[in-house]
């Protein structure tokens, strides 16, 4: 009988533990709604709560040696059972050994709840950045983590003009604020930083977010198209989406993944006009050349790959996907041959330092850590190898500049969301 009851209880426990382990998810959404302030709790059911890692200076790292928080009416600082009052426009420094995280993490709002904290110890592109939400702040052996907490809607307000111009044309912006809406949705069904309960950071690896300042033309291309998500087979979809094309979009088999009736809306599309002509013809970056030495070239592709080839002998696409771009390129040394695939490593290869692309407009601008894109051939002329390609960024899902241009055109934000992205819908 001992025995039984103890088996009876081994089984309890591992059906609990299974169904706790089942339940990640839902216990992190529920952790995170425990901690939300009254307002957004009751909002969060409409317009989902999204937190985001807050990433250091040119969003290089994801802890911080030290933060500086302020508000215009002040703050409260909450630790455990400690509450801290500070006045208006009052500083709140912390560094990693402070005392209140001795209690877990700090939470740090804002005394008016519609207002903003500034990070003054953080810099962005427009200078000192200001949040929306609370932050909460945990103390780890690198440092800082500090993970802004909002509303979706309000999450949006600055990353629509961290992605696309303000100038942009209307249609354009809304375009662009359902994506970035559609994006973040699929992002807050898990939890990218677990430890922080975070479901992104503020970098290019999710969604650039408080980068620019807001701006009244696109905080008014969020809350017109509030709520507003892409829909593709009864799911809302993650909206991919780059700078400029080449006149074609090519399929999420670029980066290596197959065709699937799931995202068969990442098929890639002719990003051309009723006359076949291309949208994005007349803008800088729709064509660029690049010629670079053979030496350079040499050294570039064993840098960016860790591998020896020898004196450089050739480079070749050898596969190209929808749209022409290249999937697989091939460099053969006197020592070695080199293989890469799908179009981010590609790129990445032959990237970097002692590179000048040469745009459509006659501007020449030094080449990143990667190529602007992999819609390109590449031929060797004497002791140089001559690049000539098309489009800036990945080239799955949106073009940017493409929707600006089809919104000048007259095209409507639905019209330009279900041509770059086929058979879904706007609801």
């Amino acid at each position: 009988m001992y025995y039984v009851v103890i088996l009876g209880i081994f089984a309890l426990l591992t059906v609990v533990l299974l169904h706790n382990m089942s339940r990640t998810h839902t216990y992190n959404q529920q952790y995170i709604e425990s901690k939300l302030p009254a307002r957004l709790q009751q909002e969060s059911e409409t317009n989902p709560v999204i937190r985001v890692l807050i990433k250091t200076n040119g969003f290089q790292e994801i802890t911080h040696t030290k933060v500086e928080l302020s508000a215009r009416q002040g703050l409260t600082v909450t630790a455990g059972e400690t509450i801290l009052e500070y006045g208006p426009n009052e500083v709140f420094l912390v560094q990693p050994d402070n005392e209140l995280f001795r209690n877990g993490s700090i939470r740090v709002e804002a005394k008016d709840t519609t207002g903003k904290i500034t990070v003054s110890s953080l810099n962005r592109g427009y200078g000192t950045p200001s949040y929306r939400g609370s932050f909460e702040l945990f103390s780890t052996a690198e440092g800082i983590a500090l993970v802004n907490e909002l509303l979706m809607e309000e999450y949006l307000c600055s990353v629509v003009p961290s992605e696309m111009p303000a100038s942009y044309e209307m249609e354009a912006l809304k375009v662009q604020a359902i994506c970035a809406r559609s994006y973040a949705y699929c992002q807050t069904r898990e939890l990218s930083y677990p430890e922080y309960n975070a479901h992104v950071d503020d970098s290019t690896l999710f969604q650039v977010y408080g980068n620019s300042r807001e701006q009244e033309s696109t905080i008014q291309a969020v809350n017109e198209t509030a709520g507003r998500k892409l829909w593709h087979q009864g799911q809302v979809v993650k909206t991919y989406f780059y700078s400029t094309s080449c006149g074609h979009s090519t399929s999420i088999e670029a980066w290596g993944s197959a065709l699937t009736e799931e995202n068969q809306y990442l098929k890639g599309v002719a990003i051309c006009d009723e006359n076949g002509n291309a949208y994005e013809k007349d803008l800088a970056w729709f064509k660029w050349t690049a010629e670079i030495p053979a030496l350079t070239l040499q050294n570039l592709l064993e840098l960016n790959t860790g591998m020896k080839i020898g004196t450089l002998q050739s480079v070749s696409i050898t596969k190209r996907g929808v749209g022409n771009v290249a999937l697989e390129l091939v460099a053969t040394g006197t020592e070695n041959t080199i293989t890469v695939q799908t179009e981010n490593d590609i790129r990445s290869a032959l990237g970097g330092s002692g590179v000048k692309i040469t745009r459509q407009d006659g501007s020449t601008i030094s080449s990143s850590s990667l190529l602007p894109s992999a819609f390109f051939t590449i031929e060797k002329n004497g002791d140089k190898y001559i690049i000539k390609g098309g489009g800036y960024g990945h080239g799955i899902g949106m073009s940017q500049n493409g929707a600006n241009e089809m919104a000048k055109a007259g095209k409507t934000y639905e019209e330009i969301l279900t041509f770059f992205y086929p058979g879904t819908k706007v609801e």
